[in-house]
């Protein structure tokens, strides 16, 4: 139909079925030369000059001046005022938002542990959280304390001791819903700062920001390459793409459910993707014209056409069986097995960041309230990767506590090895044990 918008269609029984999958999930998250430029540039002044670089930039890029970065600092008071300036529905569907977040990352705590074997040697693991960690939170035209809560919650849980957030206000303009999820959160100080100059700021320690040990959250390309820049100086949680969405659908679902879904990726980012696979091609013809239909009514539509026209896909495939291959091999940040029996494709699902199983659970709930973390692996890297968890801000160490006993049967085997390696001092240091 010529008032459809454009999708790319494919399907899986043609002979070139690789290679077009190949072609329409092509990315590349390299950020081009100016922006990397940019970055280093900004980076190394923060690095030199501290509290004085991170004011000029501040003053340059968000149009914001200050005398001190001290002045940027928000007292707890502000975000508690934010909070109290919300509407009532608005405050309530944080707070239980973030209590339903909270009590599923519970689950994920790892605890320490120990055991003792026959000649009393103790081997374990000791678990602990990080010190200190920095938050970066969008601002500007973007706004989400969902992703306040989905960052700073399992790093309390974790029992991280300060949680510092940074967030641009160009024009000194503050979002309330953004300050009032830091105070649900119990983030301990707030910067309105932003930028690459945020990130380098709490990589590096200035003299009113500290050095965080790990910053997580998420941001635009030049955010994204600082990280990229001081991991090894901190931890990062990782290099995020635009958002993903893909559907598995056995063609029983209501198609306008289906075509929202996609729109709900397609809305962020013209470079967002959206893919429904299905073994029925009338079901798809259903979907495509849902979307045409569909689109139209919402606010953003530009953007989601563009993601839809430029990224998204509708994939014919032979069965359910190679719907799960096809997901695998794309390895989504969101899939929807919306299907009537979801457990029973969930065991040849290997990668995804988040599985949505059954045909009343959407992505959107994910975001926002489910409890699980919204922040997952893109690009691909759901296949080695993990969504954002209590995990993320702990540290394990390893414990080793040699008896007598142990120091004799174990030296043996170390110096055996050491020497077979030819490192001298290491089997002689396992050797003077063994004569005790």
């Amino acid at each position: 139909m010529s008032d459809r918008l454009p999708i790319t269609r494919l399907d899986s029984a043609a002979p070139d079925f690789p290679q077009q999958l190949d072609r329409l999930l092509a990315f590349s998250a390299d950020t081009d030369s100016a922006v990397q430029s940019a970055v280093a540039e900004i980076l190394a002044a923060v690095r030199s000059r501290g509290d004085a670089a991170v004011l000029e930039y501040t003053a340059r890029f968000d149009r914001l001046q200050a005398a001190s970065v001290s002045e940027l600092e928000l007292p707890a008071e502000r975000l508690a005022a934010a909070r109290q300036a919300l509407p009532l529905r608005l405050d309530r569907a944080l707070e239980t938002a973030a209590e339903r977040i909270r009590r599923y990352h519970e689950h994920q705590l790892t605890q320490s542990w120990t055991y003792t074997e026959a000649d009393g040697t103790l081997l374990g693991q000791q678990v602990t959280p990080l010190d200190r960690v920095g938050l970066y939170v969008p601002g500007g035209k973007a706004a989400y304390p969902s992703s306040v809560l989905m960052n700073a919650i399992p790093a309390k849980v974790a029992g991280v001791r300060e949680l510092i957030m940074v967030v641009p206000t160009p024009d000194g303009v503050q979002n309330d819903m953004v300050l009032a999820a830091a105070a649900i959160a119990g983030v301990d100080r707030v910067f309105t700062i932003g930028g690459a100059q945020a990130v380098a700021a709490l990589a590096y320690g200035t003299e009113t920001v500290p050095q965080v040990d790990k910053i997580v959250g998420p941001g635009n390309a030049y955010v994204a390459e600082a990280k990229r820049r001081v991991y090894g100086v901190v931890g990062i949680d990782m290099i995020a793409g635009p958002s993903e969405i893909l559907v598995i659908c056995d063609g029983q679902t209501n198609p306008d459910w289906i075509a929202m879904d996609l729109f709900s990726q397609a809305e962020h980012d013209e470079l967002a993707q959206s893919i429904l696979v299905s073994p029925d091609a009338a079901f798809l013809d259903a979907v495509e014209a849902a979307i045409a239909r569909l689109l139209p009514t919402l606010p953003r539509q530009a953007v989601i056409a563009r993601s839809i026209s430029g990224r998204g896909g509708l994939i014919r495939c032979r069965d359910l069986a190679e719907a799960a291959e096809i997901a695998n091999r794309i390895a989504p940040e969101h899939l929807e097995l919306s299907v009537e029996d979801p457990h029973a494709l969930l065991p040849l699902i290997r990668h995804a960041g988040a599985i949505f199983m059954g045909r009343h659970t959407c992505e959107a709930i994910g975001d926002y309230c489910a409890g699980p973390n919204h922040v997952l692996p893109t690009a691909r890297t759901a296949r080695f990767s993990s969504p954002l968890g209590v995990y993320d801000f702990q540290k394990r160490s390893s414990l080793i506590q040699v008896s007598r006993e142990g120091a004799r049967t174990l030296g043996e085997l170390a110096a055996a090895l050491a020497y077979g390696e030819g490192l001298q001092a290491h089997g002689r240091s396992a050797e003077y044990r063994m004569a005790d």
